[in-house]
């Protein structure tokens, strides 16, 4: 039984690498004049500011996409679960614009690897601890879905 994409509502029916290519630009021309301040705010009591969304995408871009790396690279690829809130503290120093630089130099990088795959990359499956057998090609559909997720938390903040 595969497991459900978390961020399969955020994405709906689009193809992942249309909003992979889609979603890093909209975010970037969201928050392009944000004050500094503005990054600070955040789209609910208790949730992450803008500014640390910021950091959470560019901690995803890079941690997900070297699960898609090894998987690719490694046959029999087993998976490290991490946990976000674990990985906040590491880089919540980061100003916004070097958050948002690095996640889309990251994006760029990685669209480039996203749109050269094969059929038979994308459906390369590996194992994961926590979900079980996954593909190169779920992780292209959670990251999609998991960047228009965080896209709507911005525009919250933004109204």
């Amino acid at each position: 039984m595969p497991v459900v994409n978390p961020y399969a509502e955020d994405l709906g029916n689009r193809k992942p690498l249309d909003a992979l290519a889609d979603t890093a630009e909209r975010i970037r021309h969201l928050v392009a004049s944000w004050s500094d301040d503005t990054f600070e705010k955040s789209y609910a009591p208790g949730k992450w500011s803008a500014r640390l969304i910021l950091v959470h995408l560019a901690q995803t871009e890079l941690a997900l996409t070297t699960r898609a790396r090894f998987a690719l690279a490694q046959p029999g690829y087993t998976a490290q679960a991490f946990n976000q809130d674990d990985w906040m503290p590491i880089d919540e120093g980061a100003d916004a614009r070097t958050a948002l630089a690095a996640y889309l130099s990251l994006r760029g990088l990685n669209l480039a690897m996203w749109k050269r795959l094969t059929k038979d990359q994308v459906d390369r499956s590996f194992s994961h601890p926590e979900y079980g057998e996954l593909t190169v090609g779920w992780i292209m559909a959670q990251m999609a879905g998991h960047d228009i997720h965080h896209l709507k938390q911005l525009e919250a903040i933004h109204t």
